[in-house]
């Protein structure tokens, strides 16, 4: 179960450009089995890819941002009792102008406009270089998911474990981290206990990010949060 599955993304494409090949035979069993009209529904532009595995790489949510294709991540975890949990881990609406050779005026004409990916400038420029040191150092930890939200981006494995708010004034990237504050030496502008303080993202302990050197410093903290989820 802790292992991640080797190839899924490439097994997927694969799977989608056998469909698309063979399509007309797809379309002849769909009409045999529920008639012309189902038949004759079946949308060819853009397909959706799901991929389900027991966990993904940071590779995999790489990767996916740069198909083309329409792809839902989706994790699986199975409990005592034969409890199933799926998580939807990452979903990447594709480009629109990926369509399927066979295509009709009529069609064409309602095709629908794919929207922004999720998060899709949240990132400043001024810190998008040490946002992507800190995005490295909360996806070194195995199965690390990562989702992107209105305010912050959450990373976590059952929980979330970490959140990340962009603070491009200050030229800082806050991390809140799932810590107990009164296990940590709180140093002024550097770390913060957020016990009963209103703020976006989940964690207690607040830690202020300006430059790689205090990226460093925060990696035994990042360590332990991780560790103990």
């Amino acid at each position: 179960m802790g292992k991640f599955r080797e190839g899924v993304l490439s097994q997927a494409v694969s799977y989608l450009s056998w469909l698309e090949s063979a399509h007309h035979e797809f379309e002849a069993l769909v009409r045999k089995v529920l008639g012309a009209e189902v038949a004759e529904s079946v949308d060819w532009r853009r397909p959706r890819m799901v991929c389900i595995a027991a966990g993904f790489s940071h590779h995999d949510r790489v990767a996916v941002q740069r198909l083309p294709e329409r792809i839902d991540l989706v994790r699986y975890r199975v409990f005592d009792g034969d409890l199933l949990s799926l998580l939807l881990v990452d979903s990447l609406p594709g480009s629109p102008n990926v369509v399927s050779t066979r295509r009709s005026p009529e069609r064409d004409a309602a095709a629908p406009v794919a929207a922004a990916p999720a998060g899709a400038g949240l990132v400043p420029e001024c810190l998008r270089d040490l946002y992507a040191e800190v995005d490295d150092a909360l996806t070194a930890w195995g199965e690390v998911e990562v989702a992107v939200l209105r305010h912050y981006i959450a990373y976590r494995r059952l929980v979330n474990v970490a959140s990340v708010i962009f603070r491009p004034r200050q030229g800082a990237i806050l991390v809140y981290l799932r810590l107990d504050p009164d296990t940590v030496v709180l140093e002024e502008g550097f770390t913060r206990g957020m016990r009963g303080i209103g703020h976006l993202g989940t964690g207690d302990l607040e830690v202020r990010l300006g430059s790689a050197a205090d990226l460093e410093r925060a990696a035994p903290l990042i360590r332990r949060a991780f560790e103990a989820a």
